[in-house]
């Protein structure tokens, strides 16, 4: 009678936290009313992908084998200009949670104008293409489509970067929902012409690997422009200057490149990391690259909703400090790892007890004796994906909260030694001079997961960030020793 009192006291006194946690400020409530249209988003971004990597699979093995390592590549050079322009969205969580609206605006269009430059660096890139895909080494034909995916992509950098920014605008506010539908729409745009370029329906010719870079592009601009269309609403103009602070502000673009740029490098050295993994997985084989493409392409069902809630997360902490609240900031920090870290458990188990579930869709048009040897090495890749994804939430989450407080040089020293030192050297060692297979590429990679989440998770339980800020401190206004007398009775008043 004792244990079950005991357990049923531990039960109630859970149960009450767990509604206290609800219910409180900066809870899993409020958490959910940011995160739910992001994770949405960013679901329907890996949605957009998975279906968009399934395409190709039914296409030809040469074509889903070629586009992560030249779709990655493409990214990585982007993710610099993204990370450095999308930070402008913790500008606008400080200033709206100080109430410094006027601010909002400005710091939008100074990421814009970043997107603007990383644009033209793209175009100048696309000539490079062929000789740089020749340094890799992969198969001619695996070569062909590389090229022909990064060249395409290249024409949709602006509209994504300049995207990314003015996202910012709404998410910095907590106002989550019209990111959701701009990116769900998106999407939309880009499955139909994905299934009519790729394979040639609806009067359209056969394009492959190029009309699905194509159908990407074009819902790029789409987004951009339903974005712009929302940005430039004459109440937004009124409040937060979103027109009227159109122009280039030397101080604010200062700030945003001071404490945007680590973020932007940060997320460039992450990706660049990553492709060079995929890279040197290629040197593996057509069937070696496709299990792990397929691999890493299921693990953004787990990894994109964890972005959501890690966005949301980043969201709060930046309007919370903004508010000078560092204990409401750490609130939902643990919030949303909660909530993070009881997702990543149930999807992990699924991913470790019904692998087959997840690499269906992949072979359901796909040629089966070739599609066989991706499955069985697929299978055991995500098992390692359920392990390291885990811990994936420590990065995601305590890494947000640190960028939302503007610690971004930490997170990116952290990120370019763990990249070289512990992914992409012992790789290289790994593959190269030992001639070791694609498990023991696998391994390396989850061991640098697991380190990084613990480096992000030690950080944050030191502290630092809670007396960091990104936006200038307000001017303080000293009160007058007297009265002031009005004009018509002070004759010093001119």
């Amino acid at each position: 009678m004792e244990i079950i009192r005991w357990f049923t006291l531990l039960i109630k006194k859970i149960s009450t936290g767990l509604i206290n946690r609800w219910r409180c400020e900066n809870g899993y409530r409020d958490i959910l009313v940011v995160a739910v249209p992001l994770i949405l988003s960013t679901s329907s971004w890996a949605v957009q992908h998975f279906v968009d990597r399934m395409f190709l699979t039914w296409y030809s093995p040469e074509a889903i084998a070629a586009a992560m390592p030249a779709g990655m590549l493409n990214f990585t050079i982007m993710s610099l200009f993204i990370g450095t322009a999308s930070y402008a969205g913790t500008f606008v969580a400080q200033y709206y949670g100080a109430g410094i609206y006027k601010r909002i605006g400005p710091s939008i269009w100074q990421g814009i104008y970043i997107a603007l430059a990383g644009g033209i660096i793209h175009l100048i890139l696309i000539p490079l293409a062929p000789p740089a895909f020749a340094l890799i080494g992969h198969e001619p034909l695996i070569q062909a489509n590389e090229v022909i995916y990064f060249q395409v992509l290249c024409l949709g950098a602006f509209p994504g970067i300049a995207s990314s920014a003015m996202g910012g605008f709404f998410s910095g506010r907590g106002k989550t929902w019209p990111i959701m539908w701009v990116n769900i729409s998106a999407t939309l745009v880009n499955l139909t012409l994905d299934y009519a370029m790729i394979f040639g329906h609806w009067g359209l010719p056969e394009m492959g690997m190029k009309g699905a870079a194509l159908a990407t592009v074009i819902s790029g601009f789409f987004a951009f422009f339903v974005y712009l269309m929302l940005f430039c609403k004459k109440s937004y103009n009124k409040l937060y200057h979103t027109l009227k602070g159109f122009r280039l502000n030397a101080n604010l673009f200062k700030r945003l490149m001071h404490f945007g740029l680590p973020s932007g490098i940060q997320f460039s050295m992450d990706m660049v990391g990553f492709s060079i993994f995929l890279l040197l997985a290629g040197r593996l084989g057509t069937i070696n690259l496709a299990a792990t493409n397929i691999a890493f392409n299921i693990n953004t069902l787990a990894f994109m909703p964890m972005i959501g809630i890690g966005i949301a997360v980043s969201i709060l902490v930046g309007q919370s400090l903004g508010k000078n609240n560092p204990g409401l900031a750490e609130r939902s920090t643990y919030s949303g790892f909660h909530l993070t870290i009881v997702y990543t458990l149930i999807i992990a188990f699924f991913y470790m007890a019904m692998p087959d579930l997840f690499l269906k869709p992949f072979s359901a048009q796909a040629h089966a004796e070739t599609f066989e040897s991706i499955r069985q090495i697929a299978r055991v890749l995500l098992r390692f994906v359920a392990v390291y994804a885990v811990f994936d939430t420590l990065n995601i989450i305590f890494s947000s909260a640190i960028k939302g407080a503007g610690d971004t040089r930490f997170v990116l020293k952290v990120i370019v030694v763990l990249s070289l030192f512990l992914l992409v050297v012992p790789t290289y060692i790994a593959l190269v001079i030992f001639n070791k297979g694609i498990y023991a590429a696998w391994i390396i990679f989850s061991l640098y997961v697991i380190v990084m989440g613990f480096s992000f998770l030690f950080r944050f339980l030191q502290g630092k960030w809670k007396t960091m800020r990104v936006i200038e401190e307000p001017i303080p206004v000293i009160p007058p020793l007297v009265a002031e007398l009005p004009a018509a009775e002070n004759p010093s008043v001119e």
